[in-house]
């Protein structure tokens, strides 16, 4: 348990059951702890979104990419979920670490199995923070708008 002392500096008593004798012990003292503020991703932007021509030999998947900022700090992993037009039934998810250098400027190549319109979200993290954009696609056979 924790009570506060009279010179604002906690106090902590600590009861713990001794399995083999059945007493308790007793212990009291002072603890200090810090706190760290961490700025965190504050937004995340999908700027523009471009479909890849491809040859009709290679186009077994319609592959669009996705060019991505942010703010705050930088980005370690990249999460992308593909779901219906309403945003409710998710299709497929895939997450990639990603390296940032300087700035939060990013490019995702996602691939679409058949024609539709998708909702994507995507998702920047890293060890304390995320955030995230959404965007519905329209894909046509190698062509998105």
């Amino acid at each position: 348990t924790t009570e506060p002392s009279s010179d604002s500096i906690p106090t902590v008593e600590s009861v713990e059951d001794n399995p083999d004798g059945g007493c308790h012990i007793y212990r009291n003292g002072y603890y200090g702890s810090t706190i760290a503020v961490v700025e965190g991703i504050l937004e995340v932007n999908i700027i523009q979104m471009t479909s890849i021509q491809m040859t009709e030999s290679q186009a077994e998947n319609s592959l669009v990419d996705f060019v991505v900022t942010c703010q705050g700090s930088l980005p370690t992993d990249v999460c992308t979920v593909v779901s219906d037009p309403t945003c409710q039934v998710s299709k497929s998810m895939v997450c990639d670490p990603i390296v940032v250098t300087d700035e939060c400027l990013l490019t995702i190549r996602r691939a679409f199995e058949e024609p539709g319109t998708y909702c994507i979200n995507i998702t920047l993290g890293d060890d304390t923070s995320q955030a995230l954009a959404s965007a519905l696609i329209s894909v046509t056979g190698g062509e998105s708008t």
